[in-house]
């Protein structure tokens, strides 16, 4: 039964102040004072019906790094630096053992990047079928530039590794009751190392391949551009996705609904491509294609069959 008292409350609380001394900020009496002052982004995300998986396993460390994730790598989108949270944890039944090690985790991530837990709140919802953890995350943004594709930009993908945290509501469907431990396996942070590079080299546009998939580079194109993605293997889709195609999931879907293989897509002029690849130390890197003139479109040479796939 639920205990509105919340008796784990002080523990909590512990655990969030050990958050509160950053570069950035300081918190004192929960009043927050910023160091810097930079033009700001905020941003929320959360990890959707993968939930569903982390309840049934306890994987509670894997789903704060999926939130977590989430919101980090679209920052990077931007290129902007964390420097607070706000939680929302909502979850089946009063857990205290897992409301504990989920705020313990999220605190020592947040140590880790230097991001203050600035708010917070966990409700029990007794109808829900899993775990959410939705994250609001705020960041600055030292020197804003156009997120955009130019003419004669040579794309380069990174990999991901695995499905990350989209595309689940479908997994559900196509697999119904089993299970793969793909679904659990956390998101990749990519931020770090985005920022390293968004830094060095002149990247013109970059997109954290997640809900929408790799319809969301339209975001990125002027109507006269277009953008070809190649029939590569370098970076070869994990098993999962060509599970997905097997089952009868069309090329379409895949390219819309999954990263396919794929974390994030930059952009960057064709005489630093092979330096900005050298850079790449996180995951597998590889030219994935490139930005022409055209109409505002998305071609992809699917690589799950020899079908062109546009939108």
């Amino acid at each position: 039964m639920y205990d509105p008292t919340k008796p784990y409350k002080k523990k909590i609380i512990e655990e969030i102040q050990k958050t509160w001394k950053t570069p950035y900020i300081s918190v004192k009496n929960s009043l927050v004072n910023k160091k810097f002052d930079y033009p700001e982004y905020h941003h929320s995300d959360g990890i959707g019906t993968k939930g569903i998986y982390h309840w049934q396993k306890k994987s509670f460390k894997n789903a704060v790094i999926d939130a977590m994730a989430m919101n980090l790598n679209d920052l990077a989108i931007v290129r902007a630096i964390p420097y607070a949270i706000i939680d929302h944890m909502i979850l089946p039944r009063d857990d205290q053992r897992a409301i504990l090690q989920i705020i313990s985790e999220l605190a020592a991530i947040c140590r880790k990047q230097k991001i203050a837990i600035t708010g917070g709140e966990t409700a029990i919802h007794d109808d829900a079928s899993g775990l959410e953890i939705s994250i609001s995350m705020l960041g600055f943004v030292k020197k804003p530039v156009a997120n955009k594709f130019r003419r004669g930009d040579i794309l380069i993908g990174i990999a991901s590794n695995g499905l990350h945290s989209n595309g689940f509501s479908k997994i559900r469907k196509v697999f119904k009751n089993e299970f793969r431990p793909d679904f659990i396996k956390p998101t990749f942070i990519y931020l770090l190392q985005i920022l390293k590079l968004a830094e060095k080299f002149d990247i013109g546009g970059i997109m954290h391949i997640t809900g929408g998939a790799y319809t969301k580079l339209k975001d990125l194109l002027d109507e006269n551009l277009d953008v070809k993605i190649y029939r590569l293997h370098k970076l070869r889709p994990q098993k999962i996705f060509f599970e997905l195609s097997r089952r009868g999931v069309l090329d379409e879907e895949m390219y819309k609904t999954f990263n396919c293989g794929i974390g994030f897509i930059l952009s960057v002029r064709k005489n630093q491509v092979q330096k900005c690849l050298s850079a790449i130390k996180s995951l597998p890197a590889d030219i994935i294609g490139e930005v022409m003139s055209g109409s505002g479109k998305i071609i992809i040479e699917s690589k799950f069959s020899d079908a062109i796939v546009e939108y």
